[in-house]
């Protein structure tokens, strides 16, 4: 049996706990310090994992961005960037956007059983699509990504995929960065939805570090007893 990924699980937010403004553009939280910390987390993982929401909102690229960093994966044997993953329950999805066109790598789209044809049929060559049962479950993403050989996932968002992975326990980690500055707008998405999570008054996260960087500050929360180690 394939060893589940380990799964860090990155984000920045608002004081008020935002991920971004009700409109386009993209609400940039972070500073350039901070965005160089997360294209080193980027260059450690097998994976990067958003939402179709985020792919179609965002149009992000999801690639190292570090000249360096791509050479010290080309050297070690891998891609220059992370593979990417989203998932998908209606297929929405444009193949011309960047999640699709930039970077030489692997593209895998998750989704029902019953709207693979559709989604092959939408996307072309675009990427991979592999169905997973009635309706996607992280847990079983993560069985799939175990059997392609993926030993770290990053997940990035948005709040609907950072919601599953952490009310599930699915995550060993947690880094949030926490921009110095409100939004204030109910509709306006947030870091995570309603549920219940394994974190609790009664089981408290593990806080490993808090460190500012620059404006920012980072808190990097240990959610497993994998924190840290070698998957």
């Amino acid at each position: 049996m394939s060893a589940t990924p380990y799964v860090t699980v990155s984000c920045a937010v608002s004081l008020d706990g935002y991920l971004d403004t009700a409109l386009p553009p993209k609400l940039a939280l972070s500073n350039a310090a901070d965005f160089d910390r997360v294209d080193e987390v980027r260059a450690q993982s097998d994976v990067i994992l958003v939402g179709a929401r985020t792919v179609r909102r965002d149009n992000p690229r999801l690639l190292v961005r570090s000249p360096e960093r791509q050479d010290r994966r080309e050297a070690a044997g891998r891609c220059r960037t992370p593979w990417k993953a989203t998932v998908t329950a209606t297929g929405e999805l444009d193949p011309g956007a960047n999640f699709f066109t930039l970077g030489e790598t692997v593209k895998l789209v998750y989704c029902p059983r019953s709207a693979r044809t559709r989604i092959v049929d939408r996307l072309g060559d675009a990427a991979t699509v592999v169905p997973l049962g009635d309706r996607p479950r992280m847990a079983d993403l993560l069985d799939d990504l175990g059997e392609r050989g993926v030993r770290r996932l990053m997940v990035e968002g948005g709040g609907t995929t950072l919601t599953q992975f952490l009310r599930e326990g699915l995550a060993d980690e947690l880094q949030l960065a926490v921009a110095p500055f409100f939004v204030g707008d109910p509709t306006a998405p947030r870091f995570v939805g309603d549920g219940a999570f394994p974190w609790t008054t009664d089981h408290r996260a593990t806080l490993v570090e808090a460190r500012p960087i620059g404006d920012v500050v980072l808190l990097r929360y240990a959610l497993s007893d994998r924190f840290g180690g070698d998957p």
